[in-house]
């Protein structure tokens, strides 16, 4: 460690704590709204020699960048990767993890001129940035030239690229659709690959990290044939059992490097709860939570004014605006040149001005950024003195990962979470060590989802026909024979070396076209402004009737706009230019029935079942609420109900348990449905998975299983695994939901604990007293702890 290392280490503990003073002297020296804090000591480096085998002029590009000797973890993550496995780094913010793949296939390509690579990255942001690092550092080898495949590179370029390129830098949407659709044209690259990086491969989880999943190992799969067997190199934010997390995600075994050798500044880390607002009620008269948004906004204004650099981390490109535009408001009254060091970094920016905003956030030049997610991975902004997180982030990796932005250069820093309206968020800000400890989720895919796994399969029969091996292997003989039946993919028997069977796709398919790697099934609609006509953009048809209702307000690159109608037949939304000072959220009714049980447990008076069901949605009206929270009104909608195919959670109680737990036969409908609103909130807990990702019906009396039942369910057809992770950490998961319940201060429910914000019965009946009874009767009930046996 240098002396500027040292002297930042120990002067560093006081300063976050000493920002943190300053923004609860901004409050009136009040610290009701402040929960919890935590001091982070600071980690000293370790370092080691650079590799024999790594080649000279690499070792040398990377001394000329300042990295005169490396650290533990990126010599270690390099060894393995040069020696032939999969590996994966698992560390944290900052801690260099691209050393770890640059230094192999920088040698690689270095002293085999025909040898190429891949880059992959979630975000175009990274790949931009960590491109630029890459060409830095080849500036002084032979032929490399590092060269981006994206939506953005011009024609005449990717032509280049496809004939040239050695180290090509591109996402898995432009791998599925301009690689793999291609591979021919690409067969100098894939008969060469040496390595495949997949950089901050945490971020691939859900529907999106099954198909990526998928793409992967039809990408394996091609590159076998001709003749290559690329290693692996992820990276990924501190996580759990990443080398599981990755095997899955690649389809072949893979080996973790989690010991962090850079070092690291020490850190406060603050929860913060908003108060509740005197005088004002929300639906059915529910408590009103200040938002996280205005209070994220004076916490800004009040570290800008102290001179501190600070990242404001929010949920949405709305969000990114308005709490900037309030900093800015805040901060005039203070001191009028301070507005103007302060912006918002969002997607939907040109390239030019997203770099411009990070160059000055790290020349100092601009003080505070208001930001979602675009600036959490992998872009290198150094020094920053705050961070603010506007919510919680949807899992524990990811709240590092946007924390880990502050201290980069290992002084003292300053980390505070600002709790929304969100049961989850409640109960981390009073359970603090649900957040601050190990990490308690990993990352959850599922390649075998037919609805994912069906389209990828033509894909993959389109690029090579599918062997009768490869069926089985994936498990999906009944599931092509089903896509058989339909006329796109046919098997023809005896044609193979040993007598076996080829399946090949229909010579009118255009299996490519149809999938949408991000995690959008079946046919898209597009939103058009039917002033102008233009394009704005397209959501699958699924998510239309919640998001694209006729007055849903619509936002687009910060520009507002008001749905005029919904056309799911034609798949079209039309909107119109408008910003109304409201927002909207649907609400649906919905119904579920049991297909199959999968697996089900009865304890006493208390059945647990994972199990396929199908879900019928209707958007039935939409809300329409004030910035504060207030609700004005509840507009009417006939929509045509949406058929959707999944699996949920599901427990059912006896009315014996629902008696002795005190509730009688008219709470039991209130209680049901608290529990439910409340354990959807809190399953992102035990899953990485957003609530919008999950839906949930409770019921007195439910037809399939004759008692009072609870579902939660996976919002994607065929499911997304969520509902499978909550039925293996049900204990865990409702023990979780009850204490939510019990934390919040409201008297009979609000949003932070039992209220739902797309309820489609108007959050009515609810019981937050009686959900707490039925939680504790069921916990009562359940095992202790979790079986280990029950994750699949």
């Amino acid at each position: 460690m240098n002396q500027a290392d040292q002297a930042a280490l120990s002067g560093g503990p006081t300063y976050g704590r000493s920002l943190l003073n300053r923004v609860l002297f901004g409050f009136g020296n009040s610290d009701a709204r402040l929960t919890h804090i935590t001091e982070l000591p600071a980690r000293a480096a370790q370092v080691t020699e650079w590799p024999l085998w790594a080649a000279a002029p690499v070792v040398d590009a990377l001394r000329d960048c300042g990295i005169e000797t490396p650290w533990t973890h990126q010599v270690h993550t390099a060894d393995l990767a040069f020696s032939g496995r999969n590996v994966v780094v698992s560390t944290g913010t900052a801690s260099g993890k691209s050393v770890g793949y640059q230094l192999p296939i920088l040698t690689a390509l270095h002293e085999d001129s025909r040898a190429t690579a891949l880059y992959l990255s979630p975000t175009k942001a990274l790949g931009a940035d960590q491109l630029r690092a890459a060409t830095v550092l080849s500036e002084g080898l032979r032929g490399i030239h590092p060269a981006p495949y994206d939506g953005d590179t011009p024609s005449e370029i990717r032509q280049w690229v496809r004939t040239n390129g050695r180290w090509v830098f591109t996402n898995p949407d432009m791998l599925h659709l301009g690689i793999l659709r291609s591979h021919q044209r690409w067969a100098r690259l894939l008969r060469n690959l040496r390595y495949v990086v997949i950089d901050e491969c945490h971020s691939y989880r859900g529907v999106f990290g099954s198909h990526v999943a998928l793409v992967l190992r039809r990408l394996r799969r091609l590159a076998a044939r001709y003749g290559a067997n690329p290693t692996f190199i992820l990276s990924s934010a501190t996580t759990g059992d990443p080398a599981a997390s990755a095997a899955r995600l690649i389809g072949a075994p893979c080996v973790a490097v989690t010991e962090d050798g850079s070092p690291q500044g020490p850190r406060t880390v603050g929860l913060w709860e908003p108060p509740l607002i005197e005088g004002v009620t929300g639906e059915n008269g529910a408590a009103v939570r200040r938002s996280a948004g205005a209070e994220a906004a004076r916490v800004m204004s009040e570290l800008v004014a102290e001179g501190a650099s600070t990242l404001t981390f929010v949920r949405s490109r709305r969000a990114a605006e308005l709490v900037a535009m309030d900093t800015r408001h805040l901060l005039a009254q203070v001191d009028p040149t301070l507005p103007e060091r302060v912006a918002a970094y969002r997607a939907g920016y040109l390239a030019e001005d997203r770099r411009a905003l990070e160059n000055a956030l790290s020349e100092g030049s601009l003080l505070g950024v208001a930001t979602t997610n675009a600036l959490e991975l992998g872009v290198d902004i150094a020094g920053l003195d705050a961070v603010v997180v506007t919510g919680y982030p949807g899992t524990v990796a990811s709240f590092w990962q946007q924390a880990g932005r502050a201290g980069r250069r290992t002084q003292g820093a300053l980390v505070l979470l600002i709790a929304r309206d969100d049961p989850l968020d409640t109960y981390l800000v009073h359970h603090p060590e649900a957040l601050l400890g190990k990490p308690i989720e990993a990352t959850i895919t599922d390649p075998h989802n037919p609805y994912v796994l069906g389209p990828h399969l033509l894909c993959a029969a389109m690029e090579q026909p599918l062997t009768d091996d490869e069926v089985r292997g994936f498990e999906a003989w009944e599931l092509l024979s089903d896509l058989a039946k339909q006329g796109v993919i046919r098997r023809r028997a005896g044609i193979g070396p040993d007598g076996s069977g080829r399946w090949f796709v229909t010579a009118d398919a255009h299996p490519h076209d149809a999938v949408d790697v991000r995690g959008g099934i079946g046919t898209t609609v597009a939103v058009v402004d039917c002033e102008s006509g233009r394009l704005l953009g397209s959501t699958d048809a699924g998510r239309a009737p919640a998001t694209l209702h006729p007055g849903a307000v619509h936002l687009h690159q910060g520009e507002s706009f008001v749905v005029d109608e919904l056309d799911l037949d034609e798949g079209v939304a039309l909107v119109r230019a408008e910003t109304p000072n409201w927002t909207t959220s649907a609400r649906e009714v919905t119904t579920i029935a049991v297909e199959k049980v999968d697996e089900q447990r009865i304890y006493g008076s208390v059945t647990t079942a994972l199990a396929r069901v199908l879900v019928t949605r209707q958007v039935v009206g939409y809300l329409r609420r004030l910035p504060s929270g207030e609700v004005l009104d509840m507009i009417p909608l006939d929509l045509p109900p949406q058929p959707l195919p999944t699996r949920a959670v599901l427990y059912s109680v006896t009315p014996e348990l629902l008696e002795r737990a005190g509730l009688d036969e008219r709470r039991v409908p209130g209680a049901l449905h608290a529990a439910e609103h409340a354990a959807i909130g809190m399953l992102p807990l035990v899953a990485t998975c957003d609530r919008w990702d999950i839906g949930g019906v409770s019921t007195a009396l439910h037809p399939d299983t004759g008692l009072p039942t609870v579902f939660v369910y996976d919002g994607h057809p065929g499911g997304a695994g969520f509902a499978e992770r909550g039925f293996a950490r049900l204990r865990r998961w409702l023990a979780a939901t009850l204490a939510a319940i019990q934390s919040c201060g409201c008297a009979t429910g609000c949003p932070s604990c039992v209220q739902s914000p797309k309820c489609g019965n108007g959050n009515n009946p609810l019981d937050k007293a009686g959900a707490a009874r039925l939680l504790a009767a069921v916990l009562g009930e359940l095992p202790d702890d979790d079986e280990p046996h029950a994750e699949s």
